[in-house]
C-alpha cells in the first residue's frame, strides 16, 4: 500500500501547476513555519532531523537540517526550492526529496529563504539569504558532524537558479555585498529544471517574467543586477555541475538548459552535465514517488561522487 504521502501527490502536483500557471498572482497559501522540533546529539546512531535552525533573524530564515547514520563527516546538500521565488511556495517541497537524499548517506540543509510577496523578499535579500544559509554550515559544522569540504547545492526551478546561482558568488567582486566576506566554496551545484539565465527567463515569460520582479526591472532597465545574479553571466564557474530536466516541462522549457550548457561550454567550463529525462515534467523531477526518481536521484547523488 503506498504511504499517505504518496496517494497525496497527484493532488498536490496539481495544485503546484495551478497555481504556478496564475504565476506571482496566485493565490496558493504561503508556508507556515512549523513548531521547532527538538534538539539532539548527531553523534552517530540512527539518523537525526528534522531540526529546525535559524541562519539569521528574519521569519524566513531558517532551514531544516537533516544528519544520517553514522558519526561523519557528513557530505551536505543544500536543498533550494522553487515557485518563482514567490512567498506562496515553501520548502516544504522539498521535504520528501530531503529525506531521500538523508537516507542514501547526505546531510540535507532544506532552506527558506525571503521572497517575493514577503519583506525584504527580492534582490537583494533573496540571494544574500541563500549565501548566509550556505556560510551557516561553518557553525553547524562541528556539532553536526558536517563536511564543509564536500557542501553541494541542489535546487529546483527558481531554486535551480539560487543553487547555481551561490555555486558562482566567489566570482562576485569582493566589495560586493551578494557576495558576502569569506563565501563558503561549493564542490558542486544541481540544476533541476533549473531558471539559469535571468533575462532568458523573461523573454521566455517563465513564471510570467518574475525574474524581473526579483530584480526590479528588466535586463535594460537593471543591467547590472542581472550581470551579478544570473548564472549564465557569471560563467565560467568552476564548479562541477548536473543539470537535470524533463523533455516534457510546460513551465520551465528544456531549452533554458540547453542554452546554459551551450554557453558554459562556450566559456570554458570544464566539468558540466546535461541529463534529459524523457517524459519527466516540471515537477517528476523532484518527486521520489515518481516514475522517474531512480534517474534523477542517481543524477543528484552523482554530484557527490568527488575525489
Amino acid at each position: 500500500m503506498r504511504s499517505r504521502a504518496a496517494r497525496h501527490t497527484p493532488l498536490r502536483r496539481l495544485g503546484l501547476v495551478i497555481s504556478l500557471a496564475l504565476l506571482s498572482g496566485c493565490a496558493g497559501p504561503e508556508a507556515g513555519k512549523p513548531p521547532e522540533p527538538a534538539s539532539s546529539s548527531t553523534g552517530g546512531g540512527a539518523p537525526v532531523g528534522p531540526l529546525r535552525l535559524s541562519y539569521g533573524p528574519d521569519p524566513s530564515q531558517f532551514g531544516d537540517l537533516r544528519v544520517p547514520q553514522g558519526r561523519g563527516p557528513h557530505p551536505v546538500m543544500v536543498i533550494l526550492h522553487g515557485g518563482c521565488w514567490h512567498k506562496a511556495y515553501g520548502k516544504d517541497q522539498m521535504d520528501g526529496m530531503s529525506e531521500s537524499l538523508t537516507k542514501v548517506g547526505f546531510a540535507t540543509w532544506n532552506v527558506e529563504y525571503r521572497r517575493l510577496g514577503e519583506p525584504g523578499g527580492g534582490y537583494p535579500a533573496t540571494l544574500t539569504d541563500v549565501g548566509l544559509a550556505v556560510d551557516k554550515l561553518r557553525d553547524l559544522a562541528p556539532m553536526h558532524h558536517l563536511d564543509t569540504t564536500k557542501v553541494f547545492t541542489v535546487g529546483h526551478s527558481a531554486g535551480g537558479h539560487l543553487a547555481v546561482w551561490v555555486a558562482a558568488r566567489p566570482r562576485l567582486a569582493a566589495d560586493n555585498p551578494l557576495r558576502g566576506a569569506n563565501p563558503l566554496p561549493v564542490a558542486g551545484a544541481v540544476s533541476l529544471a533549473g531558471v539559469l539565465d535571468l533575462a532568458e527567463s523573461v523573454d521566455l515569460g517563465v513564471c510570467g517574467g518574475a525574474a524581473a520582479k526579483l530584480l526590479g526591472g528588466s535586463s535594460t532597465e537593471v543591467p547590472a543586477r542581472y550581470a551579478e545574479a544570473s548564472p549564465r553571466a557569471l560563467l565560467p564557474i568552476g564548479v562541477r555541475q548536473i543539470l537535470v530536466h524533463g523533455d516534457a516541462d510546460g513551465i520551465v522549457p528544456l531549452v533554458m538548459s540547453s542554452h546554459y550548457l551551450d554557453a558554459a561550454k562556450a566559456a570554458g567550463e570544464k566539468d558540466l552535465t546535461l541529463r534529459v529525462v524523457e517524459g519527466g515534467d516540471h515537477f517528476d523531477v523532484i518527486e521520489p514517488s515518481s516514475t522517474k526518481w531512480a534517474e534523477v536521484s542517481q543524477a543528484i547523488v552523482g554530484i557527490g561522487a568527488l575525489p
